[in-house]
């Protein structure tokens, strides 16, 4: 079978997610994250110059309170200087999809739980259902809101096997009052922390759990020398 010649915005696509996950601040320079410190400043004390230090916060999935935290990036860390590529699923233009989009009124939330989390799950905003039929069987669809963006964390029958294995992600664009969205698998992606282990990721609900074998999109980071971010 003759090999597809990816789309130029498609590649474009794929040099800009190279280039951020090796930026200063990319998902490869993250080498910690401190939650009860606030001050960047002292948190670089010690540090190479090569490190900066940025604030966050979430909401505390048991007290509802702000957690305040610090995280340290390394524009020259190990991960960095290891990371090869991102092996992937070649270019397949059947696995662009056109779904369903109905919007949810109102503020529902939905439990997603995350890898570091102990079982314990975060109500994340999910806006609206995306129906998709594959294979013949119906699903319904949860992504949250990331920013105006909806983020489908999902999971299929090469998760594991290949394949990042808590799942992957896909950002599914939306325009206001939109009734349909396209899903493009070969845009899926391994999640921040299948590159740092500081990250804490949401994993796939069963409803995100797909019965067949999406062969399309990233596979797993592949690193030099041995190099794990374990």
């Amino acid at each position: 079978m003759a090999l597809v010649v990816p789309p130029d915005d498609f590649l474009e696509w794929q040099r800009a997610r190279h280039a951020r996950l090796t930026a200063p601040q990319g998902n490869l320079a993250l080498i910690e994250t401190r939650w009860g410190a606030d001050d960047p400043d002292a948190a670089l004390a010690g540090q190479r110059d090569t490190v900066t230090a940025t604030r966050l916060r979430r909401t505390d999935p048991l007290t509802g309170e702000t957690e305040r935290g610090v995280r340290l990036w390394d524009a020259d860390s190990a991960a960095i200087n290891a990371f090869d590529h991102v092996d992937r699923f070649d270019y397949d233009p059947a696995w662009v999809l056109e779904a369903a989009y109905t919007e949810v009124p109102g503020a529902r939330r939905i439990p997603f739980e995350h890898i570091k989390d102990n079982g314990g799950t975060r109500e994340l905003a999910v806006p609206g259902d995306i129906a998709l039929t594959l294979d013949g069987r119906d699903y319904t669809l949860s992504a949250f809101d990331d920013g105006g963006t909806l983020l489908l964390v999902f999971a299929d029958a090469t998760t594991g096997d290949g394949v990042y294995a808590p799942g992957r992600f896909l950002s599914v664009p939306r325009a206001p009052g939109a009734t349909t969205v396209t899903l493009d698998f070969n845009r899926a992606y391994v999640p921040p922390c299948g590159f740092s282990a500081h990250f804490n990721c949401p994993m796939p609900p069963p409803q995100n759990r797909l019965h067949l074998p999406v062969e399309a999109g990233e596979k797993l980071p592949v690193f030099t020398d041995g190099f794990t971010i374990y």
